[in-house]
């Protein structure tokens, strides 16, 4: 199965499991009821700011809907999810009875910025450079960081991404707090 169905697939369930309408996910997310339709249908290639804007309108983290990656399998070798200016392939998934946390290997493409919406409220993330030279966080507290170097910032507030001198290698950290149920 690739990355299309599979996702189509785990966002209808997800849609279904919490009783949730196309119309109304279409309303919470601001993406069309069309784009839905062909998304969980596996005959529309999701990018990474339409399945936030889903996966926050249902308030689950990104892990939701994404494949947990083989066993032992490179990052090279597992399918991403791009955005505006970053591509992600989920490394880990891992909940405890407050958080889900989700472990990426983002790539930000040199000269591209990223302006991400806020996520489900009490997420945070951390990206901790590898190589090159990012520009992250929230409008008018931006951090610049190099390789070896981190950077948190809450992520439930709108943010942005960008590599200004060229592309950037990471591991981003996004931790969610756990939904419990009645809250939708």
């Amino acid at each position: 199965m690739g990355l299309n169905e599979d996702v189509g697939r785990r966002l209808r369930a997800l849609r279904h499991g919490m009783d949730v309408s196309l119309s109304e996910l279409s309303r919470r997310s601001g993406v069309g009821k069309g784009t839905l339709s062909e998304l969980e249908s596996g005959r529309r290639n999701p990018t990474l700011e339409t399945l936030y804007a889903l996966t926050t309108a249902l308030g689950r983290p990104l892990s939701a809907v994404l494949s947990d990656p083989p066993d032992g399998a490179p990052a090279e070798s597992l399918s991403g999810v791009s955005g505006s200016a970053v591509t992600a392939v989920l490394l880990e998934r891992y909940e405890d009875g407050e958080a889900v946390t989700d472990v990426f290997r983002v790539t930000i493409r040199a000269g591209a910025v990223q302006e991400s919406e806020a996520h489900v409220p009490g997420t945070s993330e951390s990206l901790m450079v590898l190589a090159g030279t990012a520009v992250v966080g929230r409008p008018g507290d931006l951090s610049t960081v190099g390789p070896g170097v981190s950077a948190r910032w809450r992520a439930d507030a709108p943010h942005v991404y960008s590599a200004p001198d060229g592309d950037v290698q990471g591991v981003l950290f996004v931790r969610s707090p756990v939904v419990r149920e009645g809250r939708s």
